[in-house]
């Protein structure tokens, strides 16, 4: 069965494009007769044609990082090089589609060889090039235009939820001599012929880029929105935006599910809600998998293949979110490739460049102004998991994540034994971006910004109060701390914690966030004034009298959260909450007169 698409090897005169092996310690091969050859070069070693990349030169010696098993590959054997770096295909079809970690299409290989292995040597194209897509050019662009690098000249639908903006390449510009009219094409086809200085280049649906190299933008642009996911404990204490990196995130999955992006790179079987329909969330999903046993070199890839078809959607316009699961499996592909590769080992044997490679990743993050015309936004936010051994945060990979990232929730596994879920713990995690988004929340809920502060106070309060209940006991409190205990075990239990499994708290839009919030903290202040106003009266309003007295709004306070978003609404849900606030009011009015 014949499976590459580059030139065999035995059909290659032995030239300058031919090395050979001079050594090979399990991923990485090194290969002589290769000079002329360049850093990041794609290369096919030996008679199986593995897929490799070179990552050092020394004289006309070559070191070769090797994506496949590298048993049976023998001193002598032939390194053929492509001149090409690792790439990515970029075009229709990405969506919906599961790779491995250098874009091999893992489903279209199992349908090739009718086996849940992926054979050594082979090399089918990412992106399938027998689907017809209809073409759609833009009215904007004819020919004649002088076009460049990010201009979008046709749209492709690739789904019912994505439309892909099929982009002149960053490199390219010149006059339009050719554009294909509306019909269907594969992605081989072409579509738009250039003119540039009398030298002509003709362009298909499909672009080509090295996964290693950053594409490019206009501008780099602050972040100034929130990454809202469902989760009142991320939306509310600690909001990510443009560029986010999270250690331990909350499942990606229960993350991915609800997002407020547009694209996800890495999802599972799910669905989600769209417009009253229900869809799977692979049409608005790209899938990079490596599992760990698959080849060390190929998980070390994977989260640049990802990132760079991040990227891709975001030059379109689209806000993209990349769940990376997790950077401490890639960390160790890394330690385990430099290990072979003799060099001198860091903390916990990694790399001493670990921290730089991970700087370089979550760099590639951000909200940007596109390259091109017409003028868009786009965004990458990085949600990346980290995996601790024992849950030890001083762990390398961890430290050097937490030195780099603006947001970190911190999962606990108490919590998780108490079945509270989300299971993050609000006195570790944090974010960076509460300055940087103050300005959206003024501007569309001015009273959130207080609000989360006093609640973040009181479940501080709460923790230094607790080491005080545990000597004396609860009852040895003074009123005002039983209150913020109280108060502090009503944000903890029905405001943090969220069933996922349910239709009316799986997700909680920002509007009913606030609404809870809102009720628990003036509960919280108008029963201290109560407490507070007369403590030096004959009738002493104590925590026990409010519980007593007030009972049944306490009651309505816990279950706010089952106001379902998509049965009551939002007009009814605000009204709900206002309507008890009111009650609350008269309540303590009643109470102290």
């Amino acid at each position: 069965m014949e499976f590459s698409k580059l030139p065999r090897i035995e059909d290659v005169e032995k030239e300058s494009v031919l090395g050979f092996v001079h050594g090979v310690s399990g991923p990485v091969v090194t290969a002589s007769s290769m000079a002329g050859a360049a850093m990041y070069e794609l290369v096919r070693v030996g008679h199986a044609e593995l897929v490799g990349e070179i990552i050092r030169l020394e004289g006309d010696l070559a070191t070769i990082q090797v994506y496949e098993e590298t048993s049976g590959v023998c001193v002598g054997d032939p390194v053929l090089r492509t001149g090409k770096p690792l790439s990515v295909e970029l075009g229709p079809g990405i969506m919906g589609s599961i790779f491995d970690g250098i874009q091999r299409p893992l489903k279209d290989i199992t349908t090739l060889t009718q086996s849940i292995y992926i054979p050594r040597g082979i090399n089918i194209p990412a992106l399938s090039q027998d689907i017809k897509w209809e073409f759609t050019p833009s009215q904007s662009i004819r020919v004649g235009s002088h076009v460049t690098g990010g201009d979008i000249y046709a749209l492709v639908a690739e789904n019912s939820l994505i439309k892909q903006k099929i982009m002149v390449p960053p490199r390219s510009r010149g006059t339009v001599t050719y554009i294909a009219p509306p019909g269907h094409y594969d992605i081989s086809d072409v579509v738009l012929e250039l003119d540039f200085e009398g030298v002509a280049e003709r362009l298909t649906m499909l672009q080509v880029w090295p996964v290693r190299q950053i594409r490019p933008v206009t501008e780099k642009l602050p972040a100034n929105y929130p990454l809202l996911t469902g989760q009142r404990v991320l939306d509310a204490l600690f909001p990510g935006a443009g560029a986010l990196g999270v250690g331990g995130a909350p499942g990606p999955a229960s993350v991915s599910r609800r997002v407020g992006t547009s694209i996800l790179v890495k999802a599972r079987n799910l669905t989600m809600e769209v417009d009253g329909k229900t869809e799977t969330i692979m049409k608005r999903t790209a899938l990079v998998a490596n599992t760990s046993n698959m080849p060390v070199a190929a998980r070390e890839a994977s989260i640049y293949t990802g990132i760079t078809l991040s990227e891709y959607f975001r030059d379109m316009g689209y806000h993209v979110s990349m769940m990376a699961d997790s950077t401490s499996r890639w960390a160790e592909a890394l330690r385990e490739i430099s290990g072979r590769l003799a060099e001198m080992p860091a903390d916990s044997g990694y790399p001493a460049y670990l921290g730089a490679r991970l700087a370089s990743f979550y760099e590639r993050a951000g909200r940007v102004k596109c390259l091109g015309s017409p003028e868009r936004e786009g965004s990458v936010s990085i949600v990346g998991a980290v995996s601790p051994p024992g849950g030890d945060f001083s762990d390398p990979v961890t430290s050097a994540t937490l030195g780099i990232v603006q947001v970190f929730w911190g999962l606990d596994k108490k919590l998780a034994q108490r079945k509270h879920f989300p299971s993050v713990n609000w006195l570790i995690s944090y974010s960076k971006y509460m300055r940087a988004l103050d300005e959206h929340y003024e501007r569309h809920h001015p009273e959130f910004t207080a609000l989360r502060t006093k609640a973040k106070e009181i479940l501080q309060e709460e923790e230094d109060l607790a080491e005080i209940v545990q000597l004396v006991g609860k009852a040895s409190l003074a009123e005002a701390d039983k209150i913020t205990l109280e108060v502090a075990k009503l944000i903890k239990d029905d405001f943090l914690q969220q069933n996922g499994y349910s239709s009316y708290d799986r997700f909680c839009p920002f509007y009913k966030t606030v609404g809870m919030l809102q009720n628990m903290i003036a509960f919280y202040d108008m029963a201290r004034h109560a407490v507070e106003s007369t403590a030096q009266s004959e009738n002493k309003i104590t925590w026990t009298v409010i519980r007593e007295s007030l009972g049944d709004i306490m009651y309505k306070l816990s279950s706010m959260k089952f106001k379902d978003p998509v049965k009551d609404g939002e007009a009814k849900i605000k009204a709900d909450y206002a309507q008890l606030n009111e009650e609350m009011q008269n309540a303590f009015r009643g109470l102290e007169d």
